[in-house]
């Protein structure tokens, strides 16, 4: 008898639980229910988005004809490259391609070098006063926007002979520098300091303890700062448009606003443009998007 009750048992002791779980707020899979609020403010978020993005490019893919009809929300019929042929030429987009690599690339390098060492270093010493206060210096470099110092800096780069992209990348990299070491410091004080002590023991200086085992754990952190690096050198248009006098030697968005100025009715061609100039970051970061999040939420955890 009993054993032929067990199953309608069963039954009645899990009808008994549902309520204690809607009490307790756990539900099932599935069961969760949608939250229209917050999903209306990421549709209008992707809307102001996506909106411009479908704007350039239907603009950069029409006639010279087309775009003066004043309608710039219009399908182009037919679709025209010639936008790109002339952006390409007039613009000599591949010279400030070249350049603009260059200054993005010498700046992701020197920031995540720099920043790594400096961040060691603090992470380390912090029970000394002077790396201390210099991680509190380096914060309030953050709060001093580019334009403040713009005039000495034009004076002094020009005095030194760095009115050129390689003064631009020394800049840049001061300016990546506070926020990166913020980010490093963080994600080092995560690190346990067995694994150092462990290194040392084996006889490692802390030249080697750094290369070899502190920089190589630094990855994920390092593609963070490297892709928030990209992203400001590249974009970055008063700082070279002040800094480098030859206007040969000019990156990308300088060109593109020498070009706008100069030519002011070819729309088409100015958007073409810009979207050659925001493949490259955009590309970029499609490629190191997980790495940036994971990067921020393993230096917000400390274990």
């Amino acid at each position: 008898m009993t054993a032929v009750n067990q199953p309608a048992l069963a039954f009645e002791q899990a009808e008994l639980s549902v309520p204690s779980r809607r009490r307790t707020g756990i539900r099932r899979v599935g069961t969760e229910r949608i939250n229209w609020s917050a999903t209306t403010v990421l549709i209008l978020c992707a809307v102001t988005v996506l909106l411009p993005l479908y704007v350039s490019i239907t603009m950069a893919v029409k006639t010279g004809a087309q775009v003066v009809d004043g309608n710039a929300f219009s399908f182009p019929t037919p679709i025209s490259f010639d936008g790109f042929v002339q952006a390409w030429t007039l613009t000599k987009f591949p010279v400030g391609l070249a350049i603009s690599f260059l200054v993005t690339a010498g700046t992701v390098a020197a920031t995540i070098v720099l920043a790594a060492f400096a961040s060691y270093a603090i992470a380390r010493n912090w029970d000394r006063k002077l790396f201390r206060y210099s991680f509190f210096y380096l914060l309030a470099a953050m709060f001093i926007p580019f334009p403040v110092v713009a005039l000495p800096q034009i004076q002094l780069t020009g005095r030194l002979g760095l009115d050129n992209p390689f003064g631009v990348i020394i800049l840049a990299t001061m300016f990546q520098l506070s926020f990166s070491v913020l980010l490093f410091t963080a994600f080092l004080r995560s690190i346990p300091l067995e694994l150092e002590e462990s290194a040392r023991i084996d006889g490692a200086t802390t030249w080697q303890t750094f290369w070899r085992l502190i920089f190589p754990l630094l990855a994920p952190m390092s593609a963070t700062v490297g892709i928030f690096a990209f992203l400001y050198a590249w974009n970055d248009f008063m700082m070279p448009s002040l800094i480098i006098s030859d206007p040969a030697l000019q990156t990308l968005p300088v060109r593109q606003n020498l070009f706008q100025t100069q030519f002011s009715n070819n729309y088409n061609v100015a958007f073409a443009s810009y979207l050659m100039a925001m493949a490259p970051a955009i590309v970029a970061y499609l490629f190191t998007q997980r790495w940036v999040m994971a990067g921020v939420t393993q230096g917000a955890v400390k274990g």
